[in-house]
């Protein structure tokens, strides 16, 4: 037997176990023959082996043994989370309190945070990934607006697309190769961005996904439980352990009435996150119930779940319905929506079930709305964004309009921003700012393309980027305004940092949906309202903008367009190795344990207002070290403001006195054998699920952050990473701790629930004690001790 094969057949004996039934005690439910008995339904297209009906089959017997124990009505987010638990039977289950080690059914993952996450799970020694994975491309690929000497004076998708190619030729064949050797699906640079893939290809109501990207949740559009990690938890999953998840509060989210004129999905999501806030969801699941949620379409679901990563909630999900029905058969996958049917009565909420917390939203009544700047809660009905704009004196020129993205690039979004810019045409008029459309896949533009949407957009002054993330996520080379200059752009986008989209702080980013943007870069104002204003055409004659429209699915189907989907192959014989001399890749060290005692840790920085994971790991130009951890170490904490002098970048070096870059500054404490930590604020570290933000300060020798509050998914890749995420439990104590404080923390008796407390040594000789509060369960305390959870995994493997 060879040693693929004997890799394959372990690796099905491990699959199933994960998928095995859980109990042989507690006798089947009435509909579970229904659901065992038929024919194979692959989970997707591109993964035929893996049998869609077994997974159901298994979520129900779970399921059974968790409603007899529960013994009451069950919101969706609980059927779906709790019919995954690896132990149903005895695991404790409190929302809110317990931790849950549950079975996802699969991993995707983007290729700048999978180049950490690919390099851990080959440290782990395993031979294939445990479940259905996948790699995504579409991080690196820089857009362009203007004629680009390093791409041959050419601008654009096909000129960015092939200039991505070349620079990161190094990281895409590692990501291939590594994919084909382990068993992880690999999505060829072009494809689309992430979260549509996933959509298209791999999405089923009722299953469960982690991703390596926070705005993983979109896949609840079409029902599954989709949560956005760092790349440590992807490992543990693609090596067949359980993964853990604090048992998800439930905010219910009714919905009721139809939308209509401007109002979108977009307009719902934009409306929730200024009810909730950044922080609101933190913790809980949202779950849209009501009959608001038949008027709209499976894409729209996606939009509202996708942004719902910015209110910091672990997911967010939709009840199974005709319009996820409708979406699965125009992708080529009714086998799995005639299953889905079957299955339907687990893929709603029960009757009577209870939330931890209730939103109603009559969708009749809902304005447009647009959010920002600076925060993506800072919400504006349309009716009133004009006053808000000259009150706090915001520019109200425009300077770029961009459309696309993971959050709003289906086919109903831009078919709906198409019928604005038609209008405007038929007028004589064209975009009076740079406007740039991505499609999120390689199959939305191949259709929009067939269907003419591409060249209305073009017509209209408008710049077609690649099928990738661009300047959402920071990759757009912006030269038309310079770093500094105050300026206002709106995009389809979910996030809107400062610096966020183009690297300038002083850009003023407003978030909206697709049409709003596309009549807002039509009119160059953002003053402007499509409702009540009129626009001037060619002709001098005033013109009002009719309501969009456009069809949720394209009537002539979608188009695959190129193929860009490259299988695993475990037979192949392949090369992973990475160059010793390498700029982009970089073999990982084990982390030393930090120990029970922690003496006269330095305060690197004491952080003030809010601060990011893009604040402590800027995307843009530092995503290509992705894969390089000392390297991308450079740019650790370079966006958060010192408290102490008002600056970024700029921090006291306790040991010579001088002033330097943060990084700089830790380099020194940690080539001087001095420990540091990181004083913080509210929500430290919301924003992206990207680990590099906890590995980056465990690299530089930091051994705690300690803040008012932590976004959810940071707090779990430090404690990934063996660091001590801590709490103020008095959130005053923060104006206490000085910038040039010594801190000991005696952490030799940690244990769950059970505060610490900190010494401070002030610079003046005096001394005082506050006391922090940890999150840390049994388990997550034996990765504290061996160093890291990847330490723990590979001790415990061996």
């Amino acid at each position: 037997m060879h040693r693929s094969q004997a890799a394959r057949r372990a690796l099905s004996q491990v699959r199933r176990g994960l998928l095995g039934t859980v109990s042989r005690n507690v006798a089947p439910r009435a509909a579970f023959a229904s659901i065992a008995s038929g024919d194979k339904v692959p989970m997707s297209r591109l993964e035929p082996d893996e049998d869609l009906r077994k997974r159901y089959a298994a979520m129900e017997d779970r399921l059974g043994v968790v409603r007899k124990r529960l013994n009451r009505p069950m919101t969706l987010a609980e059927k779906v989370v709790y019919s995954h638990l690896d132990d149903p039977e005895t695991q404790e289950i409190r929302r809110g309190v317990s931790y849950l080690r549950l079975r996802p059914d699969r991993v995707a993952m983007q290729d700048a945070t999978a180049q950490m996450a690919v390099l851990q799970f080959i440290s782990s020694g395993l031979p294939q990934t445990a479940v259905p994975s996948t790699i995504h491309c579409d991080h690196l690929i820089e857009g362009t607006t203007q004629a680009q000497a390093d791409r041959e004076d050419q601008y654009g998708g096909k000129a960015d697309l092939k200039y991505a190619v070349k620079t990161n030729k190094e990281v895409y064949d590692f990501l291939a190769s590594a994919g084909s050797k382990y068993g992880i699906g690999f999505w060829k640079p072009g494809s689309g961005i992430i979260h549509q893939i996933v959509l298209e290809n791999y999405a089923f109501p009722g299953g469960m996904m982690i991703g390596t990207d926070s705005h993983t949740p979109n896949a609840g559009g079409l029902g599954m439980c989709a949560v956005g990690v760092g790349g440590a938890d992807a490992v543990d999953v693609m090596a067949g352990l359980p993964w853990e998840l604090k048992a998800p509060k439930v905010i219910g989210v009714r919905l009721t009435g139809k939308m209509s004129r401007w109002t979108s999905p977009k307009d719902v999501i934009c409306k929730v996150a200024g009810i909730l806030t950044v922080k609101g969801g933190t913790g809980a699941i949202v779950e849209y119930h009501g009959p608001g949620v038949d008027a709209i379409s499976c894409t729209g679901m996606g939009t509202i779940c996708n942004m719902g990563a910015e209110i910091g909630a672990t997911t967010s999900m939709f009840p199974y319905n005709k319009r996820m029905y409708d979406y699965l058969v125009a992708t080529d996958r009714e086998p799995i929506a005639k299953l889905s049917d079957s299955f339907r009565e687990h893929l709603r909420p029960d009757e009577g079930c209870e939330y931890d917390q209730l939103i109603e939203i009559n969708l009749s009544e809902l304005e447009p709305h647009i959010n920002g700047p600076f925060t993506p809660d800072l919400a504006h009905p349309l009716s009133k964004f004009a006053e808000a704009l000259r009150e706090n004196k915001w520019p109200t020129e425009l300077k770029a309009g961009l459309i696309g993205s993971c959050t709003n690039s289906s086919y109903e979004d831009m078919a709906r921003a198409q019928s604005v810019a038609k209008q405007a045409l038929s007028a004589g008029i064209k975009a009076k700012v740079p406007f740039t459309i991505t499609p999120g896949s390689e199959q939305i533009r191949a259709t929009i393309e067939r269907d003419g949407m591409l060249d209305t957009f073009t017509k209209v002054g408008g710049t077609v980027l690649a099928n990738a993330c661009g300047p959402c996520i920071g990759q757009w080379k912006r030269t038309e305004v310079k770093k500094g200059e105050a300026n206002s752009i709106v995009t389809s986008y979910n996030r809107n940092f400062a610096a966020r989209n183009d690297g300038n702080p002083a850009t003023h980013a407003f978030v909206t949906s697709p049409e709003l943007v596309t009549a807002f870069t039509i009119a160059g104002d953002l003053t402007f309202n499509p409702e009540e204003d009129t626009l001037i055409g060619a002709d001098g004659k005033e013109i009002k903008l009719d309501a969009p429209y456009g069809d949720e699915l394209p009537g002539k189907g979608f188009e695959h367009g190129e193929e860009t989907y490259q299988a695993p192959n475990p037979d192949g014989d392949f090369d992973v190795a990475v160059a010793p001399d390498s700029k982009r890749l970089q073999i990982l060290e084990p982390f030393k344990p930090i120990g029970g005692k922690i003496e006269d840790a330095m305060v690197l920085i004491k952080a003030k207002g809010k601060c990011t994971t893009d604040h402590i790991s800027m995307a843009g130009p530092w995503l290509k070290y992705r894969g390089h951890l000392d390297n991308i170490s450079n740019n650790m904490l370079i966006g958060a403001l010192n408290s102490e002098n008002g600056e970024v970048n700029s921090i006291k070096d306790q040991l010579n006195g001088e002033y330097g870059a943060v990084p700089a500054v830790a380099r020194h404490y940690k080539a001087e054998g001095k420990p540091w930590v990181v004083i913080g604020d509210e929500n430290y570290g919301e924003g992206s699920s990207r680990e590099h933000a906890a590995l980056e300060p465990r690299h530089l020798g930091g051994v705690a952050i300690i803040v008012k509050s932590f976004a959810r998914i940071h707090e779990t890749n430090l404690k990934k990473q063996g660091m001590l995420p801590l709490t103020f439990a008095d959130p005053a104590d923060y104006d206490k701790v000085g910038p040039f404080d010594k801190l000991s923390i005696d952490v030799s008796g940690l244990s769950p629930g059970k505060p610490l407390e900190v010494k401070v040594k002030k610079p003046d000789g005096k001394d005082f004690t506050f006391t922090v509060n940890q999150t840390f369960n049994d388990n997550q305390i034996t990765w504290y001790k061996a160093g890291s959870a990847l330490n723990a995994m590979g001790k415990a493997t061996k």
